[in-house]
């Protein structure tokens, strides 16, 4: 056999393996989504906790996220932050401020979205609700770090968040002296019907094409084995 088809047969099976693994790594990541959506779907199921509910399953180190939860206090809307987001196309800020409970420790409630022109609270007044309310809506989990470095660093001077960074949201000015809790509240659309912020925006969906990106790789390796093997042959036998 040339030395040409030795190489040639060499990178077919090294093409083959990569493919391959390929392939097996998103069947790896399909079992992992659906774990996930299936943890979720039941986190989901159950009906609201309270507070207290959910710092126990913390505390226990169950995971909380999208499960329904109720808090009851106050707003403290000078103390917002604001996450940029996109909503139905637009960009803008989903809106996170303290609601402070009857006990002085606050949970950071995103209240939901406004768009770029309404960051600051002076042009939406009519939505700064005041005295005690009840929130209803999914708990959402603190990230511990930075997703990825292509996430932007937040912008502490100008209020702007790029990731949910929990001890920054929660630093400066008189919260400082407060105590808060170790879970954001998702805000329902009950609070602030057709005013500002949008409330109800969390969503609950998760795209799966795991196994239709397996069966991709695995079809791109079988068509490289029959491409690189009827290469191989018709060569070898026009060289014979």
């Amino acid at each position: 056999m040339k030395f040409g088809t030795i190489i040639l047969l060499v990178c077919i099976a090294l093409g083959t393996v990569f493919l391959m693994g390929l392939g097996f790594w998103q069947l790896d990541r399909l079992e992992w989504k659906e774990a996930m959506i299936a943890r979720v779907q039941a986190n989901i199921e159950g009906g609201p906790q309270t507070v207290d509910e959910i710092d126990a399953l913390l505390e226990a180190g169950t995971d909380i996220e999208y499960r329904p939860a109720t808090a009851t206090g106050m707003f403290d809307h000078a103390a917002e932050a604001h996450y940029y987001a996109t909503h139905k196309g637009r960009s803008g800020y989903f809106v996170f401020t303290p609601l402070v409970q009857d006990d002085g420790t606050a949970i950071m409630v995103n209240r939901g979205f406004v768009p770029l022109e309404r960051k600051s609270a002076e042009t939406r007044a009519e939505g700064q609700v005041t005295g005690e309310v009840t929130i209803t809506g999914p708990a959402r989990s603190a990230p511990p770090e930075k997703p990825n470095a292509a996430v932007p660093d937040n912008d502490l001077a100008s209020n702007i968040f790029y990731w949910k960074s929990l001890p920054q949201m929660v630093s400066g000015g008189n919260k400082d002296d407060r105590a808060f809790e170790r879970f954001f509240l998702d805000a329902d659309t009950t609070l602030n019907p057709g005013g500002l912020p949008v409330g109800g925006t969390t969503r609950v969906s998760f795209p799966n094409n795991h196994l239709q990106y397996a069966f991709t790789w695995f079809g791109l390796a079988g068509a490289l084995i029959a491409v690189g093997g009827f290469f191989t042959f018709t060569r070898a036998r026009n060289t014979a």
